[in-house]
C-alpha cells in the first residue's frame, strides 16, 4: 500500500523465547524443528445461519453438495461464526425454543475450531410476537427469563453475545408495534441495558458480553457512556457497517474507531458487507425499506467489491482496538436479497473472496519456519498472533499459543518425543 498506517501490524505479532524439553524437564537441545501457524487469534468471522441445516443433515442432493463446498470455501476464510438467535424465530411459540437443533450446530462448529458468539438475544425486530399478550412487567421478566436460560444452555459452546442490538433506536422504532420496544419506551435504554446485561453474566461470568449497534453517531457515544457510567458490564463495543449504499471510505472509519476507542474497550465489527451490484439509493432510512425484484451481481461491481473489501479489512486490522471483523454475509442474496456475498448464489468465489483469502492467510500469515534449538533447547520465534505447532521429522511435538503479553516470559514446552523417533 505504500502507507505506514496499513504497514503497522505490529500490535498483531508478537515474539517468543520457546524452550523445548523432555518430560524430566531436560532441554532437547541442537534438535531441527519446523513451526507452523494453525489459527488467527484476531477473529475473522461470518454469519452462519447457513451452517445449521448443514450441521442437522436437512440438505438432499445437489443443495446438500453446494451446501458442502460453500462451508469448505467458509472455512478456509474464517475462525469465528455469528449464529442466530432471534427470539422470533428461536421460540416462535412460547416455550419451543429451537435449542437442540441450534446446540448441535454449535458443537459442530466447535468441533471444527470455530469460536461462536449468538446473535441476539434482546432486540425489538424478529422479536417474539406473543410477547405483546403480556403486560411490560411481565415481557421484561420474560425476556430475562430467555436469557438466563439461552446463555446458561449454550455456556462452554457459544461464550460471546451481542446482549442488546440497536438499542439507540429502540424506544422509538415505530415501524410496528413489539414486545421490546414496549418495555425500552418505558423503563428506559440505559434501565433495560442494565438489566439484560447483568442476566447474562449471571448466566455465564465467563462470557464476552457485547453492545451492537448501526447507529455510529453521538448517540451511540452518549448511549455507552451512560451504561457505563451505570456499571453495566459491557466487555466489547459492536459496530455494524452494513454499506449497501456504499463504501464508508477510510477517513470516515478511523473518525468512528477514533470516538470509540476512548472507551478503552475491544470494537468488534460486527456487521460488515460491500455490494458487488448496484447501490441503494442514499434517500433510503432503513435498509430494509429498499425492495427491489432483482439485485444481480456484475463483473464492474466484483472489482469494486474487491478493492474497497481490502481497504477496509486493512483500516480495520491496522487499528489496535478492533479485535474481531464480522462479514454479512458469506453468499449474495442471504440479508436484504443483496449481492454482498464473497459467493455468487452457485457457490463460486468472486475476487473480493480471493482477495480476503490473500490477507488472511497470506499476508497476515506466519510463514512456516524452520529453527535448531540451542544449548538449553530455545529457539526464538516471531509471527502473527494465534495458534502454533512445532514439528521434528514431520510428526507435531508440542502445540502453542503465542500472545503478545511479556517478551521476556519464556513459553517452555515438554515434547512429545515419542512422535520424534
Amino acid at each position: 500500500m505504500g502507507n505506514n498506517f496499513y504497514d503497522s501490524y505490529s500490535h498483531r505479532m508478537g515474539e517468543k523465547t520457546v524452550v523445548l524439553q523432555n518430560a524430566e524437564g531436560e532441554p532437547l537441545k541442537g534438535i531441527e524443528v519446523t513451526v507452523r501457524q494453525t489459527k488467527h487469534k484476531f477473529l475473522f468471522g461470518c454469519a452462519g445461519a447457513n451452517s445449521i441445516p448443514l450441521a442437522n443433515n436437512e440438505f438432499e442432493g445437489e443443495m446438500k453438495e453446494l451446501a458442502e463446498e460453500v462451508f469448505k470455501k467458509f472455512s478456509k476464510l474464517f475462525n469465528a461464526v455469528t449464529l442466530p438467535f432471534y427470539w422470533g424465530r428461536f421460540e416462535p411459540v412460547k416455550g419451543n425454543p429451537d435449542t437442540k437443533r441450534v446446540r448441535k450446530t454449535a458443537e459442530w462448529l466447535v468441533s471444527k475450531g470455530f469460536k461462536l458468539k449468538g446473535h441476539p438475544l434482546c432486540w425489538h425486530t424478529v422479536t417474539a410476537p406473543w410477547l405483546l399478550d403480556y403486560s411490560n412487567t411481565e415481557i421484561l421478566q420474560l425476556q430475562l427469563n430467555r436469557i438466563r436460560r439461552d446463555v446458561t444452555d449454550f455456556a462452554g459452546l457459544v461464550d460471546m453475545w451481542d446482549v442488546i442490538n440497536e438499542v439507540v433506536i429502540m424506544p422509538i422504532f415505530n415501524k410496528y408495534d413489539n414486545g421490546i420496544t414496549r418495555i425500552c419506551k418505558e423503563f428506559g435504554r440505559i434501565r433495560l441495558v442494565r438489566e439484560v446485561f447483568h442476566a447474562a453474566k449471571k448466566a455465564n461470568p465467563d462470557a464476552v458480553l457485547l453492545i451492537n449497534d448501526f447507529e455510529t453517531s453521538e448517540s451511540y457515544d452518549i448511549l455507552i457512556e451512560g451504561c457505563l457510567e451505570a456499571g453495566i458490564p459491557i466487555d466489547v463495543i459492536g459496530i455494524q457497517s452494513h454499506m449497501h449504499q456504499g463504501y464508508w471510505g477510510v477517513e470516515k472509519t478511523l473518525e468512528i474507531l477514533e470516538r470509540f476507542s476512548r472507551f478503552k474497550l475491544p470494537i468488534h465489527f460486527t456487521e460488515n458487507n460491500l455490494v458487488s451490484g448496484h447501490l441503494m439509493p442514499p434517500e433510503i432510512v432503513d435498509l430494509n425499506d429498499y425492495v427491489v425484484d432483482s439485485w444481480p451481481t456484475t463483473p464492474e461491481g466484483e472489482e469494486r467489491q474487491a478493492e474497497e473489501l481490502v481497504l477496509h479489512y486493512r483500516t480495520l486490522f491496522a487499528h489496535p482496538s478492533v479485535e474481531s471483523i464480522t462479514y454479512w454475509d458469506f453468499v449474495d442474496g442471504g440479508w436484504l436479497g443483496a449481492p454482498a456475498g464473497l459467493l455468487r448464489r452457485d457457490g463460486s468465489a468472486k475476487p473480493a473472496y480471493e482477495e480476503l483469502n490473500k490477507l488472511i492467510n497470506e499476508e497476515w500469515w506466519t510463514k512456516e519456519k524452520t529453527y535448531i534449538t540451542d544449548e538449553t533447547g530455545s529457539f526464538v520465534m516471531s509471527g502473527f498472533l494465534g495458534d502454533y505447532e512445532i514439528y521434528a521429522k514431520g510428526s507435531v511435538i508440542a502445540s502453542f499459543e503465542l500472545l503478545n503479553d511479556d517478551p521476556q516470559e519464556k513459553i517452555i514446552l515438554n515434547a512429545e518425543q515419542g512422535q520424534m523417533k
